[in-house]
């Protein structure tokens, strides 16, 4: 047996067990505006058209940044703020980043899970739609591994207090949290991390308004990773 499947199979396990112990059927979906991602047709796919490798850097961001607003709507209730679990619900973080996880996902996220006549999780496809489905994949694929930032903790903390005390060069400061970013870990094997290095790199613009921001990713980064 591969690792990759071994992981998956344990994940589907993990689920099965949390949603018998956690119903989450009576979750009303809320509605995703995706009109900023490219359209992707009416058959569900089984693969997330929304990496970079597929759709480039500026669709996959986007659609991290709809996933995260979507994901925290509709499934942080059960699955964890951030994508960490409580343990009553399965850590979607771990769901591998690859088409064997995708297809897992998309029927799970289209059908939902019924046993014995309850619902354990609501079918989410024909009220949410295909693109703020692979929207929320994207996001929850681009999560952190336990830890990613611990080894970078003094540093980030530097340089936020920097952008809160109004100094340093901004250029070069995006330009070391984006090294930084570059160097954060998935829990789901994909490539790149949406981490408060990287949002806190993005918000820097050379304006006072972006190195607030920065500094308030890095702060809210911080604070989660502890």
């Amino acid at each position: 047996m591969t690792k990759t499947y071994r992981g998956l199979t344990a994940f589907a396990a993990a689920f099965g067990l949390a949603t018998m112990a956690f119903a989450h059927g009576d979750v009303a979906p809320q509605p995703v505006n995706t009109d900023a991602l490219p359209d992707v047709g009416e058959e569900w796919l089984i693969e997330n058209p929304y990496r970079a490798a597929a759709a480039g850097d500026e669709v996959w961001w986007t659609a991290v940044t709809i996933g995260d607003s979507a994901y925290n709507q509709n499934c942080a209730r059960c699955h964890g703020l951030g994508v960490v679990s409580g343990g009553l619900a399965p850590d979607l973080r771990f769901l591998e980043a690859a088409e064997y996880g995708d297809e897992w996902y998309a029927e799970r996220f289209q059908h939902g899970y019924t046993q014995d006549g309850t619902t354990k999780m609501p079918a989410f496809g024909e009220v949410l739609g295909q693109k703020a489905a692979w929207a929320i994949r994207t996001y929850i694929e681009t999560r952190p591994e336990d830890g990613a930032l611990d080894a970078h903790t003094a540093r980030l903390s530097a340089i936020r207090d920097q952008l809160v005390g109004g100094s340093g060069d901004q250029a070069v400061l995006k330009e070391e949290l984006m090294a930084i970013a570059l160097e954060v870990k998935t829990a789901s094997g994909a490539p790149v991390a949406d981490s408060a290095a990287k949002r806190a790199a993005l918000a820097l613009d050379g304006s006072p308004e972006g190195a607030k921001h920065a500094s308030d990713a890095l702060t809210i980064g911080l604070s989660a990773a502890h």
